[in-house]
């Protein structure tokens, strides 16, 4: 089959075939004498294969190694069991991660009052979350949180220039 047709019984795009073969996860397609890409039943089954981890969220290396357990005949279970663990454990920590997140941003919005002030607790987060973080570390001195400046050392606010009344 050509790659449109190994793309369609796989579920992988063209590109996607190409780059797997370009980083040494599929063998290189055998070519016909016009310099097409011919793949076999086996070639489609693996791209196939490669697909459903990719859903699965893994990595292109854990697919590597799941791709030579799945050919290994005699693999043991208990190797494939942990590399589908490890994975778990990152999907886990990704997990805590993203809901960490999502208090952080509910909290923000939470103290945001939303009105027409310019005064924002999640403008002034995102303006420094790096100096927050090092100013726990740092002296009460250097600890005070200044307004972030754009432009002409002039703060936004002070600009003068309002988004909801065009100049007259």
């Amino acid at each position: 089959m050509n790659i449109g047709e190994a793309a369609t019984f796989s579920g992988v795009s063209a590109k996607m075939i190409r780059y797997y073969e370009q980083i040494g996860l599929i063998p290189p397609a055998a070519r016909s004498e016009a310099g097409y890409r011919h793949y076999s039943p086996q070639d489609a089954h693996s791209l196939r294969f490669i697909r459903r981890a990719r859903d699965l969220g893994f990595s292109v290396e854990q697919i590597g190694e799941l791709l030579v357990l799945w050919q290994d005949r005699g693999r043991a279970s208990a190797d494939v069991k942990a590399v589908a663990l490890s994975h778990v454990g990152g999907l886990k920590a990704k997990i805590a991660e993203l809901q960490a997140m999502v208090q952080t941003l509910e909290h923000l919005a939470e103290h945001c009052h939303g009105n027409d002030r310019p005064d924002c607790p999640i403008i002034a987060d995102l303006a420094e979350p790096v100096a927050a973080a090092a100013a726990s570390d740092a002296p009460a001195s250097r600890k005070a949180r200044r307004t972030p400046l754009f432009g002409a050392d002039t703060p936004v606010s002070s600009r003068g220039v309002s988004a909801r009344k065009p100049r007259a």
